[in-house]
């Protein structure tokens, strides 16, 4: 509730206030306090502890898979002694699908909790895809709001200093020369002292503004080639465009710069959205490929997944330490991210606390610690415009040679007066308070958000690969193997494109007795056994007294091929119902 209170626009969420609450325990297993302090060594070892339990998982894992690869090797050795008997159990129970019997129900049972586990495992990669995605966005937005606070505080640098450049041009050019002008007449002598004397205080004024100080420096030291330049009124540029600086070394420079802040996000962010891009391919490439090697029954390419599932198993519990400790971390700051900023020296070093306090809350009760100093530079500026009025109207006509370093003077005196209105808009608190509030929320919504999701994505592809690596053993022990296929091929004689109930049902009937072959009939009425057709009509004779052998098939007949010769016709017809060996002749030889 600090939080709320400090940032009215920004409350912790319930995930933030959830992990904030969370215990912490060093390696010591003491109570320690939860207050976001990142340099503390304490602080840490409760991290490193949070961080540790997904490594007691990972070895739970390890053991949990081993217990099953002994219970495989002991249940395979088994198989091998009672392989006799539950093949004929197999065959004489054999079913549609190939599997029959205890052995058959459990191969079954193993493909199908495979087939389960690589579906979780799809599910956590749909998860842990829309968390990269959260994750990159928050971060996103914290950058942006970043780049525009340091593109802020620049404007602000480039338009103190260009301020103070101006006045310190007028004093050394055009007022130096009004002066020399103006010896012999002593009023308006004085009126070109006191430009010159409230310029120099509106000088020191904005150099007390102590934003960021780097951009006035190196204004202030380049004085004497500048000399001949002209004021102009700044343009902003969007902080798309503004340059910004790679950062070249990890050490956060003094004063803090949120420029550097937000490339190096940005570069590391960068790097852990494609760590996790490339992390979740490999899921789902070991996770279709392990279907494939279920439906194909291809032994070779689920060994190869085997191997490739240890590794994302490692990785998956390995990413989740990780994530357990930012998202603790983050909850921490988040929770009151004021106190963390006002308190940390990184920030203090050149910035006071009440100028911290200022932007941080924006409260409409409090003034602006630089309202004062802007007064009165806003004072001494009308007074230099009303010195330069009066010399306008009575020094001119007076001395003519002056008009020129009076104009000179007037001219930048404007190109002030752009500047400091510029100035005091961008040392209003709504802006950067803006910009602090965005970047909370993206950080503490949507990045908080995103790893959440990462977390669970983590959880689940770990339990998924676990449950794989248990039950893809059984699957692929329970494949064929080619040798048995060839084997199976050879011996049936069959078409090795049937399957396998075909083959066995061939074998099995082959083995209770060989059928009659088709030829082999007892008389003439007899029938063939799988013969669909309709009941034959029993020979008629015709009305020339000649039988009707047309309508009966050839094996009612029991007539020999048209190619056998008459002889053989004479000897074969002698036992048959029409002894008449002539009209047999008579009737073949048509």
């Amino acid at each position: 509730m600090a939080a709320m209170t400090a940032v009215p626009s920004y409350s912790p969420s319930l995930w933030v206030r959830v992990c904030h609450a969370l215990p912490r325990l060093d390696l010591t297993m003491q109570m320690r306090d939860n207050i976001f302090v990142p340099d503390s060594w304490e602080y840490q070892q409760t991290l490193l502890v949070l961080s540790s339990l997904s490594a007691i998982a990972l070895v739970i894992s390890l053991l949990v898979v081993l217990s099953f690869l002994i219970h495989y090797c002991c249940c395979h050795r088994g198989d091998r002694n009672e392989g006799s008997e539950e093949e004929e159990e197999d065959e004489d129970g054999s079913t549609g699908h190939g599997y029959s019997g205890k052995k058959g129900r459990g191969i079954c049972c193993v493909t199908w909790v495979a087939v389960a586990a690589v579906t979780l495992c799809c599910v956590a990669i749909g998860i842990g895809f829309y968390g990269n995605s959260e994750a990159n966005d928050g971060m996103y937005q914290l950058t942006s709001s970043l780049l525009t606070a340091n593109y802020t505080l620049a404007s602000i640098d480039l338009l103190i200093s260009d301020t103070i450049t101006g006045l310190q041009l007028s004093i050394s050019g055009p007022l130096t020369a009004m002066e020399e002008l103006f010896t012999g007449s002593k009023p308006f002598l004085v009126s070109t002292r006191n430009c010159r004397r409230l310029s120099e205080n509106v000088i020191n004024l904005l150099s007390s503004i102590s934003l960021a100080r780097s951009s006035v420096d190196a204004g202030m030291g380049n004085d004497s080639s500048s000399s001949g330049a002209t004021i102009t009124p700044l343009t902003p540029v969007p902080p798309s465009v503004a340059p910004t600086l790679v950062p070249t070394s990890s050490i956060m420079p003094s004063p803090f710069s949120p420029g550097w802040v937000a490339n190096t996000l940005m570069v590391n962010e960068d790097y852990r959205w494609l760590s996790y891009v490339l992390l979740l391919l490999l899921d789902l490439i070991v996770c279709l490929f392990i279907l494939l090697g279920l439906a194909k029954q291809a032994r070779w390419l689920l060994i190869l997944m085997t191997v490739l599932a240890w590794l994302a198993l490692f990785l998956s519990w390995g990413s989740l330490g990780l994530e357990t400790a930012t998202v603790v971390a983050l909850g921490d700051f988040c929770s009151d991210p004021n106190a963390f900023v006002l308190n940390s020296t990184q920030f203090n070093t050149r910035t006071s606390s009440d100028v911290l306090d200022y932007y941080l809350t924006c409260n409409r009760r409090m003034n602006s610690p630089f309202q004062q100093l802007l007064t009165q530079s806003q004072r001494a500026l009308s007074n230099i415009h009303t010195h330069l009025s009066s010399l306008d109207r009575n020094a001119l006509p007076q001395f003519p040679k002056a008009e020129k370093s009076l104009k000179e003077v007037q001219q930048i005196l404007n190109s002030t007066e752009g500047n400091f209105h510029q100035l005091v808009a961008l040392l209003n608190c709504r802006g950067l308070n803006k910009d602090y509030i965005d970047s909370l929320k993206g950080l503490c919504y949507d990045g908080m958000e995103g790893l959440l999701y990462l977390s669970l994505y983590s959880f689940l592809s770990a339990l998924a690969f676990t449950t794989i690596l248990c039950s893809l053993p059984g699957a692929w022990r329970s494949f064929p193997s080619e040798s048995e296929d060839y084997e199976d091929s050879d011996s049936e004689s069959e078409d090795p494109f049937t399957s396998h109930q075909a083959r066995r049902q061939t074998s099995t009937g082959s083995q209770r007795g060989a059928m009659p072959p088709f030829y082999n009939y007892p008389g003439a009425g007899w029938t063939p056994p799988f013969s669909s057709a309709p009941p034959l009509p029993t020979p008629n004779v015709s009305s020339n007294g000649n039988p009707g052998y047309e309508s009966l098939p050839l094996t009612d007949r029991q007539s020999p091929p048209p190619s056998y010769s008459p002889s053989m016709l004479t000897g074969y017809g002698g036992s048959q119902s029409h002894p008449n060996p002539a009209h047999s002749r008579k009737l073949y030889s048509r």
